[in-house]
């Protein structure tokens, strides 16, 4: 791990001085972290701010990079008004990295930043992420992955920083909760944000509300496995909450959640 993190720090200096794409996430939280301590107030992260991020989200990225002292700035990124991603292809996360990326590059040309990094790590396969096709055709550098941080490196590097996303769930876009080929709106973006929302304030850490296009929609809702064991107690308030939050309907996937999306 050391060796590792060495390649890391010479990575980033190499760089400097650097824009992060900061999500909030495990990954470009280690990173925007680690790039904080070894180049100071040489690096910005940048925090992509749509609809299709929630509220509660944005909210706690800033505040966890506020805890390690980094400059973050929010961009507004507009892939709701490009077709191509509200169609929601299978390569929908391809438009949205495009669309990031363009914004990231024009700010680093303006500023005179050097290069531009985000968080993919050595367990992300590039073939099976669009946003890598992206990454590369703007240049964009994968520090951790560079150096050969795995997902559990990474887990495990976040401990030793004390950072409160070691442990964290992944959290996609809300996005990834419309089923491919049905279209990204806002309205169903805000919808189920709400979904989530609620059930988030039910105690439930990991989760997915699934949208189900209708007149009006319904939601699916898929709950790990560890956690499925408050369900019988809970499964009224939670059908109750979700159409409160606009869903017509409701279904409780009895499989729960599988790690996907």
């Amino acid at each position: 791990m050391r060796n590792k993190v060495h390649t890391l720090e010479s990575i980033l200096r190499a760089h400097a001085p650097l824009v992060v794409a900061y999500s909030g996430g495990v990954d470009s939280a280690c990173l925007l972290a680690i790039a904080r301590r070894t180049l100071g107030d040489q690096v910005l992260g940048v925090i992509a701010d749509s609809p299709s991020l929630p509220r509660q989200a944005l909210a706690d990225a800033l505040e966890v990079a506020r805890g390690f002292g980094a400059e973050v700035e929010v961009v507004k990124t507009d892939e709701l008004n490009d077709p191509r991603y509200t169609e929601n292809p299978l390569n929908r996360c391809y438009f949205c990295k495009s669309e990031l990326f363009l914004r990231l590059d024009v700010l680093a040309r303006e500023r005179g930043y050097a290069a531009i990094a985000y968080g993919e790590n050595a367990d992300d396969p590039a073939h099976l992420r669009p946003g890598s096709q992206a990454a590369a055709e703007f240049s964009i550098t994968a520090p951790l992955k560079q150096a050969g941080l795995t997902k559990a490196d990474v887990r495990e590097l976040s401990r030793e920083l004390g950072l409160p996303t070691a442990d964290a769930p992944a959290q996609p876009c809300l996005s990834s909760r419309i089923p491919h080929g049905t279209p990204v709106t806002p309205e169903a973006l805000a919808l189920v944000e709400r979904g989530e929302a609620f059930v988030r304030s039910m105690g439930f850490r990991v989760f997915r509300v699934r949208y189900l296009a209708g007149d009006p929609p319904s939601a699916r809702l898929q709950i790990a496995p560890e956690e499925m064991g408050a369900l019988p107690g809970q499964r009224d308030s939670l059908e109750h909450g979700l159409r409160a939050a606009g869903f017509a309907g409701v279904e409780i996937d009895p499989a729960g959640y599988r790690s996907q999306a």
